[in-house]
């Protein structure tokens, strides 16, 4: 089976008084219908790929790849006609801090219920934004439909991002942190309804984030990002058995509640993880 998502050698460059400085530096990978998880440390470019992949690089930056082909159609040559066929309703990407990513001036409601009706459900806009505000488990969906994003903590502001996502079921989504503000019994309804997604609609996952024991147990692989490159591919159950030195110093880093460890680890760097 081909993969629903192809990318080879993506660089992303932005300009400086120095010259261009590359962010992301030959990223490659293949995405079938599965939860590929991507973790680094902030800077590391993992949002950047995400974004790359949605034709959503600003203006200032300049994304190149020798292969960027989702589900056959190459997304380097897309026109602005195609990108709006394509994002909403076959990819989606939940970014990583609801307070800038939705619209303060219109009601959480209306922007649902928006990503609907632009792909051919007006009828049914309404009863579908509602079913998934409950599934996010936001215990009173008619309030928070007619609420603004100001209105809403943080955690219901990721939660209704998460459903404007969600709610025209697409075929790939990057989820950049999606879970970060959310708190333990909602982060798992969150998981279990893109595990679903993945599992009987056969949607991918690209899933961004920090915690690498969640990445482990959620997704099937894990792609290590280091200063703009994978350093490391690795089935996710195995991440304990990480063979990289950058990623055993993550996992060495992680915060462990038993026993009392001094001093700190800290992360040692080596100048060819660059090269």
């Amino acid at each position: 089976m081909s993969p629903l998502l192809s990318v080879e050698n993506l660089r992303i460059a932005f300009p400086s008084r120095q010259g261009p400085v590359e962010v992301v530096r030959g990223v490659s990978f293949e995405l079938g219908r599965e939860r590929l998880g991507i973790v680094g440390e902030s800077g590391s470019g993992k949002s950047q790929t995400g974004r790359a992949i949605l034709g959503l690089t600003p203006v200032s930056g300049k994304a190149t790849a020798d292969l960027l082909e989702f589900d056959g159609i190459d997304l380097r040559d897309a026109t602005p006609a195609k990108w709006r066929s394509l994002r909403g309703a076959r990819m989606s990407m939940v970014m990583q801090d609801p307070k800038f990513s939705l619209n303060p001036v219109m009601t959480i409601g209306k922007q649902l219920m928006e990503a609907v009706k632009l792909h051919g459900g007006k009828s049914e806009a309404r009863d579908k934004s509602l079913a998934m505000l409950e599934a996010v488990q936001i215990r009173d969906p008619e309030r928070v439909m007619a609420a603004y994003p100001h209105e809403l903590s943080g955690g219901m502001g990721q939660r209704a991002m998460i459903a404007m996502m969600l709610v025209t079921e697409p075929d790939l989504l990057i989820a950049d942190e999606p879970t970060s503000a959310l708190d333990v019994t909602v982060q798992i309804e969150v998981l279990r309804i893109l595990d679903r997604l993945v599992s009987e609609r056969g949607m991918g996952l690209i899933f961004i984030s920090h915690d690498l024991e969640l990445v482990s147990t959620f997704c099937d692989r894990v792609l290590v990002m280091y200063a703009g490159r994978v350093v490391e591919e690795l089935d996710a159950a195995k991440m304990s058995e990480a063979q990289h030195p950058y990623t055993r110093g993550l996992i060495g880093c992680l915060p462990k509640i038993n026993g009392d460890v001094r001093p700190l680890p800290v992360l040692a760097r080596d100048a060819a993880w660059l090269e």
